[in-house]
């Protein structure tokens, strides 16, 4: 009974530091969030409207402008083609990098890795502004200057601001879609090389192909490392808009169709209308909408049977 005493206050010991973490910077702030979308706080007036309670008016203004509002809507959608676009990407970009640089020596694999870390590595404003370029709508972007040349197009297309929707999504998705590769390939290739290496040796022995060890050896022996990547993924697109907002303020990309769910929060917040309020409660639907999405693709890809206890041997 002492020994199970004891263990128990191991383990709060071990996990207190992250509780604190996670009460002092996400459960607090959610809470102020929380009560700030039941309140009509404008303006950052914290002493006028901080006091006051609406109920739910903030939330039925946030959904009678997603009915009724044409680009309320379309930040709707752009949210929801973004994060599905973007997170194939990211996961199958990672998944298909992470095999092939298996099979390849170890001085290639070096130099792939690290020009696929780029992006990741490269601060955000230096790596909008490459892209910034690249996608410019003059004949000074590098798209444009390339297609021109070879005769593809008459004229430099803004290819952000043109072609509603497909325009912008395509920028905006290629765009956070090579961040979010290079964090897939190093959490899937770290879990690859952790595979014992008799189980290639084994198969090649038996006459399998690349493919058929991709197949058969290396996707499902790291399945749990792909959910891992699939969910944190998901979940930090969802909250994701650092890059978007450069290539929207910038007008390189269509503000309604570039324009994310965190992003929209953001500017009900901090831009516009500064209606604290009205972003609180976007910002709370955008909370619910995250966990409700990371409890479904948790147990979609099967997260209780990792957390079953082994048997051990018999």
């Amino acid at each position: 009974m002492k020994g199970k005493f004891s263990r128990k206050w191991e383990l709060w010991a071990f996990l207190a530091p992250a509780l604190i973490v996670v009460v002092v910077f996400y459960v607090v702030p959610l809470i102020l969030t929380v009560y700030t979308s039941f309140t009509p706080l404008r303006n950052w007036n914290i002493q006028r409207y901080a006091t006051r309670l609406v109920g739910l008016y903030n939330y039925q203004k946030l959904f009678h402008a997603i009915a009724n509002d044409p680009s309320v809507r379309a930040v709707f959608l752009t949210t929801a083609v973004f994060v599905l676009c973007t997170l194939i990407v990211n996961v199958l970009g990672g998944l298909i990098l992470a095999l092939l640089t298996f099979f390849v020596d170890k001085k290639t694999n070096s130099i792939a890795s690290t020009i696929w870390l780029l992006p990741r590595m490269s601060p955000i404003a230096v790596y909008g502004l490459v892209w910034y370029y690249f996608f410019h709508g003059s004949g000074v972007g590098t798209l444009n200057s390339i297609f021109l040349k070879l005769g593809l197009i008459d004229r430099p297309i803004a290819w952000g601001q043109e072609f509603i929707p497909y325009g912008p999504w395509s920028v905006i998705i290629f765009v956070n879609g090579l961040v979010g590769v290079s964090f897939g390939m190093i959490v899937l290739s770290s879990a690859i090389k952790s595979i014992p290496g008799e189980f290639v040796i084994a198969a090649r022995v038996d006459g399998a192909t690349d493919w058929q060890i991709c197949r058969k050896v290396l996707i499902p022996q790291i399945k749990w490392h792909i959910m891992y990547v699939t969910t944190w993924q998901l979940l930090s697109l969802l909250t994701s808009y650092a890059h978007t907002y450069l290539l929207v303020s910038w007008r390189l990309v269509n503000k309604s169709y570039g324009t994310p769910w965190a992003l929209y929060v953001y500017d009900l917040a901090f831009t516009g209308v500064f209606d604290q309020g009205l972003a609180a409660a976007a910002g709370t639907l955008l909370v619910l909408v995250g966990g409700l999405l990371g409890l479904m693709t948790l147990r979609i890809l099967g997260f209780g049977k990792l957390m079953v206890e082994p048997r051990g041997d018999i």
